[in-house]
């Protein structure tokens, strides 16, 4: 039976012209980098392009990979630079995001069948709203939030894909919920 090869030896194994190896790690990551696109562009079609660039870069990029570093930071990097790209291009033609999307994504998140109509509304303007707060906050702090509280990454993952010492990571996390939580006590959310 094989074992698992780690992101690391897949990147070794593209390097020597594995055809297989790259793909392998595009299957292993599309999901979460996605997630990412999506959590700080807040359009689906965006999320999606944002992420297919991401692959296409870090592809032409394989050999300048440093070893030393995670594959899943040094990926996570490279999505945020495309996010960031993306955003200061569609700021540029006067495009909105997330303020947008959230209402005509509401509907999609599920509930369960047994919550009633009425909690079922209030829990999608709750999303709504957190989804608007999330997209209100500057480009730095919400890449942060999405990559802690959405993504789930550590500190110290954070870290390394925004190349940022670990205080600062930490001091705009803070500084981004404490936003969060002024911005969604202004739509009569409490924070939780």
């Amino acid at each position: 039976m094989e074992t698992a090869s780690t992101d690391e030896q897949m990147v070794e194994r593209a390097l020597t012209g594995d055809p297989e190896a790259f793909g392998e790690i595009v299957r292993r990551w599309e999901r979460r980098i996605f997630a990412l696109a999506f959590g700080m562009l807040g359009r689906e079609e965006d999320a999606r392009d944002a992420t297919q660039e991401t692959f296409l870069a870090a592809f032409r990029n394989l050999r300048g990979f440093r070893g030393d570093a995670k594959v899943s930071s040094w990926l996570h990097r490279i999505a945020v630079n495309q996010c960031i790209t993306r955003q200061r291009r569609a700021k540029v033609r006067n495009e909105t995001g997330l303020e947008d999307e959230a209402e005509k994504n509401a509907a999609v998140f599920a509930l369960p069948s047994e919550i009633s109509p009425a909690r079922a509304a209030e829990g999608k303007q709750r999303s709504v709203a957190v989804r608007i707060a999330v997209g209100a906050l500057p480009p730095d702090l919400r890449q942060v939030v999405v990559m802690k509280e959405f993504e789930e990454l550590t500190f110290q993952e954070i870290s390394e894909a925004l190349e940022l010492p670990l205080s600062t990571v930490k001091s705009r996390l803070y500084t981004a919920l404490r936003q969060l939580q002024m911005r969604l006590e202004k739509f009569g959310e409490p924070a939780r």
